[in-house]
């Protein structure tokens, strides 16, 4: 399980869920402006006063725990839900920016292969 190409996805994962979970607290990366659906679903999200606070918190700590190679397999199931959401917003409401969710699903997708075994007590 300590293959280069594991350490590298890993990694790689980690620091852009820190860096774009970060970036919901204070925003330091300018991004597009959004389509108006995805703007709306966004600010209604934000008003609830803590659905993206709580979303950006597991990003962060799922991608210092990745980082610091830490509970891996469980984080990246705890990933899984955040990833697929992402890439649905993006799919419906906000489709030229999508790239960086398909790589998110992607680096995801790869990880819960590679760490696959330790899923199997899940499934008998």
């Amino acid at each position: 399980m300590n293959s280069q190409f594991t350490k590298i996805v890993r990694i790689l994962l980690g620091v852009i869920l820190i860096v774009f979970g970060l970036n919901k607290f204070h925003p330091f990366i300018p991004l597009p402006q959004p389509p108006e659906a995805a703007a709306n679903f966004l600010n209604s999200m934000a008003d609830t006063g803590y659905i993206l606070t709580v979303v950006a918190i597991f990003e962060v700590f799922i991608g210092f725990m990745l980082l610091i190679k830490k509970w891996v397999p469980f984080v990246i199931l705890l990933l899984a839900p955040i990833s697929l959401n992402i890439l649905l917003f993006h799919l419906f409401l906000d489709i030229p920016a999508i790239a960086t969710a398909i790589v998110v699903v992607a680096l995801n997708v790869m990880l819960i292969y590679k760490y696959r075994q330790n899923y199997s007590a899940l499934f008998t």
